[in-house]
């Protein structure tokens, strides 16, 4: 084990962060920093109380100081949406949150860490961030579509019958409703995605397709209907990143990163294919996207630009 990770924000996706990187044994310290102090502290006990069965590691309650030091930043501290408030709204709002507390005590004691965004909406956070903050491209990343291209995965799992592990395929753009997913470049076990769908007699068309990213765009507010947050597979997502960080894995994951040119796209956080190591996102890949996917991508951009120019006024 090596590595401290720093988790602001101790509600259910960060007290499940915590809790998915315990189990994991990556990191040799977690800190929970909360302004619900004793919510922070209790979390962090709960998961105390298991260690008899877990790898070592120590877990605790702390300031935000306690990011001077941390390889890993994780930011989930935020309002969650409300019934009937728009995107818009909540975004608003938690920019007002994070610049009027979060952000200046971040400052203060940042010391070099990788920050990974996870609150929402989590591709404009991350700009704001990068922004005020002045990181270097790829210090500050977003988890971006990394769970919905978890989601894309096991729906086509169930689909045609083969573990997720051995289906390649992105969604790309936004985490929001202007994602999409890279159909081109999809594959199962080094198969084109449309050959293997077809060898089981399985219509995978256009209309099939529609469906599934339609899937993958509501699974989160589907999952939120039935039990109020979504939290597990978050947990998951971030783990995987802050492993592939602490171990310097170079694993290639759809994250967003401040975007310099790629297919045009400039100066927006935003989900591409990325290699992801110690520095955080290192490399952004071009995967050859289809001229309809560059267009889908420029028009996701777009959307989050619009979303920052509203916030900004």
């Amino acid at each position: 084990m090596s590595g401290k990770i720093a988790i602001i924000g101790a509600g259910f996706v960060g007290s499940s962060t915590a809790y998915a990187i315990a189990l994991s044994g990556m990191a040799s310290e977690i800190v929970l920093i909360d302004v619900v102090k004793d919510k922070a502290k209790c979390e962090a006990m709960d998961i105390n109380h298991g260690l008899q069965f877990m790898q070592d590691v120590k877990i605790k309650d702390g300031d935000m100081d306690e990011i001077r030091g941390a390889d890993i930043v994780v930011m989930t501290a935020g309002l969650a949406r409300k019934p009937g408030e728009t995107r818009l709204d909540l975004a608003k709002k938690n920019v007002e949150l994070l610049r009027g507390s979060v952000l200046p005590e971040m400052k203060a004691h940042y010391d070099g860490a990788v920050v990974v965004n996870v609150s929402n909406p989590v591709d404009i956070l991350a700009y704001l961030f990068q922004k005020e903050m002045g990181l270097p491209t790829g210090k500050l990343i977003s988890t971006g579509t990394n769970l919905d291209t978890m989601r894309l995965c096991f729906n086509l799992s169930e689909r045609l019958h083969v573990s997720t592990k051995s289906i390649h395929a992105y969604i790309l753009g936004e985490h929001g409703d202007s994602l999409f997913a890279a159909w081109s470049s999809a594959s199962v076990g080094g198969l084109k995605l449309d050959g293997y769908a077809k060898s089981l007699d399985f219509t995978f068309d256009d209309a099939a397709k529609a469906q599934i990213v339609q899937e993958v765009r509501t699974g989160g507010a589907d999952v939120i209907k039935g039990k109020g947050a979504t939290y597990f597979a978050i947990a998951v997502s971030v783990a995987a990143i802050c492993r592939a960080i602490l171990f310097d894995e170079k694993a290639v994951l759809p994250l967003g990163t401040m975007m310099e040119g790629m297919y045009g796209v400039e100066d927006v956080v935003i989900s591409l294919p990325s290699v992801v190591g110690r520095n955080g996102v290192e490399k952004v890949l071009d995967i050859g996207l289809s001229d309809a996917e560059i267009e889908l991508f420029r028009e996701s951009a777009q959307v989050l630009k619009n979303t920052i120019r509203d916030i900004e006024g």
